[in-house]
């Protein structure tokens, strides 16, 4: 397509995907090439069938997203050359004053945008979407997703691990009356995934937005926490995010932030309790090295599930959090299990994990 190998840049670092960014005779400006990874874990639910179709859509809509090549026939989204907000601020660090600004408007763009107005082709029926401004019903939808497509699809492989960090069905029953209640609230486009590595300042400091494909509509309050939950603000910043978002969307749709001051913390509850259960299993598998297991990570990944598990402590109804110990020998059994079971598999390595 490029003409000569030496415009092709890549494999870029990525999870989801193998990418190659290639610039193409005549054009000006480079293209993402994009194919999904083999065996690659997907713990999150997706709205729409293509992310570029939709970036088409959003064209009209959004000024910050990558712009839609067509090449020979394919829709292939343009590459922002830049640095992402992650390259240069570790997750914890205040974002700059100015990029601050720009992602509040990123969040006045998105409220903008009603479901209405995206004639875009979805994965999902019909009946499994809630009704606009459903918010109860929106985050149900959420929740059945990691019981069905986390918990339930993998429970065979990690039913002991799950069952000895106190890990069960009943979980579910107890994380749905915590967060019970929610105001209804019109829906929006959300981009679900808002955290510093998929914020790309430009050259001239302008900020995009890229990798859409969790993109998905519903409660806009769902996707200040899932910004909040991964951007990890110094708290100042967190709660002056907090009041420009509600400035943002009472300004542009009236009552489109009501509730917030209880239902924030119960959504961010639910962020912290989907965590345990996809990390219980990104972690688990990241100690599976190609070459066996990998013993001297055993400490540091019982330490990061045992934060994981008290941060969830109370939205899962977690009586007692397992200590250090007893993680990492849940770890190690579960290690033995596994190697012992000759009708297991091939499991994917961390290599695979998300």
């Amino acid at each position: 397509m490029s003409g000569d190998p030496n415009l092709v840049k890549g494999p870029l670092k990525g999870y989801h995907h193998e990418t190659y960014v290639l610039a193409l005779p005549g054009r000006t400006g480079a293209v993402k090439v994009r194919e999904p990874r083999a065996e690659i874990l997907w713990f999150d639910r997706r709205c729409f069938r293509s992310e570029e179709e939709l970036l088409k859509a959003l064209q009209a809509h959004l000024s910050r997203v990558p712009q839609i090549v067509d090449v020979g026939g394919m829709a292939l989204q343009g590459f922002i050359e830049g640095r992402t907000l992650g390259g240069h601020r570790r997750p914890g660090r205040r974002v700059s004053d100015a990029t601050f600004g720009q992602i509040v408007d990123v969040f006045r763009e998105m409220v903008r945008v009603t479901p209405d107005m995206l004639s875009v082709e979805r994965r999902c029926e019909d009946r499994d979407r809630a009704e606009d401004g459903d918010s109860d019903g929106f985050l149900e939808r959420l929740i059945v997703f990691v019981e069905e497509q986390v918990y339930e699809k993998n429970h065979g492989t990690f039913a002991g691990l799950f069952h000895a960090l106190g890990i069960s069905e009943e979980s579910f029953t107890l994380l749905r009356k915590h967060v019970l209640g929610l105001q209804e609230r019109r829906f929006c486009l959300l981009h679900a995934d808002l955290h510093r590595e998929n914020f790309v300042l430009d050259h001239q400091q302008r900020l995009w937005v890229i990798d859409w494909e969790l993109a998905m509509l519903g409660d806009p309050l769902y996707d200040l926490a899932t910004h909040l939950y991964l951007m990890r603000y110094p708290a100042d910043q967190e709660n002056r995010m907090v009041r420009e978002w509600c400035r943002v969307v009472e300004g542009i749709r009236p009552g489109g932030s009501s509730g917030w001051e209880r239902d924030l913390p119960m959504i961010l509850d639910f962020k912290r309790a989907q965590s345990v259960f996809t990390d219980v299993i990104r972690v688990a598998l990241s100690l599976r090295e190609e070459w066996g297991f990998n013993w001297m990570a055993v400490p540091v990944a019982a330490g990061r599930l045992q934060k994981i598990l008290a941060a969830a402590a109370r939205p899962l109804g977690l009586a007692q959090v397992p200590s250090r110990p007893q993680i990492m020998a849940a770890l190690v059994r579960w290690h033995g299990e596994r190697e012992a079971s000759r009708d297991e598999r091939p499991m994917p390595t961390a290599s695979d994990v998300y």
